[in-house]
């Protein structure tokens, strides 16, 4: 009995779940091909812009907080502490409050409408940082060692021994950052200012207005989109759970 109701439970939720995504795709598919040829829309154009900036942050945050969180957790240095609570100090900050200060930032550069003014805002997170210093805390000395003593650098031990053996974190972090950073919008929909730099989330919004509200074309446009970040999941998913539970942060 309890079997069957779980089951149920099951079932239930996964309908629940897929309901949306099947009155999607259902609704989207007759008007499927009006999204690529519409001239008023720079669909494809906004997929290769999220693509970009999706791939730069990914791929800088990964680098970068590695980096750092390695540092912070092998490197002796005796203001590493200090430099740790501060970068843990900015996840107290919100969100709102740095975000006109980073705009004027931009704007002075001149990246307004640039695909730089979308990507280097976001290829270092706090976050990622602490979760990557957890982890090298506990990454096996021993293995270290025997790269030192092959006559490998400081750097060379971090990229030849400590990358191949941290896939699981790097590809978890791979996925939450790629995902987010493909399903930003405020933050694009201030800065590309032109069409030609607009996110494919930026275009979907435009799609969606007041005075001419273009469904058909809207859920055409909303699955085409899903369709990267459903194969990024796919393909890495079984590192999520991996991932989070080598930093200690599983609960247990």
């Amino acid at each position: 009995m309890r079997s069957l109701a779980r089951w149920t439970a099951v079932v239930v939720t996964a309908v629940l779940f897929l309901l949306p995504f099947a009155v999607l795709v259902r609704e989207g598919w007759s008007a499927l091909g009006d999204v690529f040829d519409d001239r008023d829309v720079p669909f494809v154009r906004s997929l290769l812009n999220s693509t970009v900036v999706a791939v730069a942050q990914t791929a800088g945050q990964v680098v970068l907080c590695s980096l750092a969180g390695y540092g912070l957790a092998r490197i002796p240095y005796r203001h590493a502490p200090k430099v740790l609570y501060a970068v843990v100090a900015t996840l107290m900050v919100p969100a709102a409050v740095t975000f006109v200060p980073t705009f004027v930032v931009v704007s002075s550069l001149g990246w307004l409408s640039d695909l730089r003014g979308l990507v280097v805002p976001g290829l270092f997170s706090a976050v990622n940082v602490f979760l990557f210093r957890q982890y090298f805390l506990d990454f096996p000395v021993p293995l270290e060692e025997a790269g030192r003593l092959d006559g490998l650098s400081r750097w060379g031990v971090y990229w030849r021994v400590v990358v191949p053996n941290s896939t699981g974190l790097l590809a978890a972090i791979a996925v939450i950052d790629f995902i987010g950073s493909w399903n930003q919008f405020l933050w694009p929909l201030v800065i590309a200012q032109d069409s030609s730099t607009w996110t494919v989330q930026v275009t979907l919004s435009s799609l969606l207005t007041a005075q001419n509200p273009r469904i058909p074309l809207l859920f055409a446009a909303a699955a085409v989109s899903l369709l990267p970040v459903v194969l990024v999941f796919a393909v890495l998913q079984r590192y999520l759970v991996r991932g989070v539970a080598e930093t200690g942060l599983s609960g247990q």
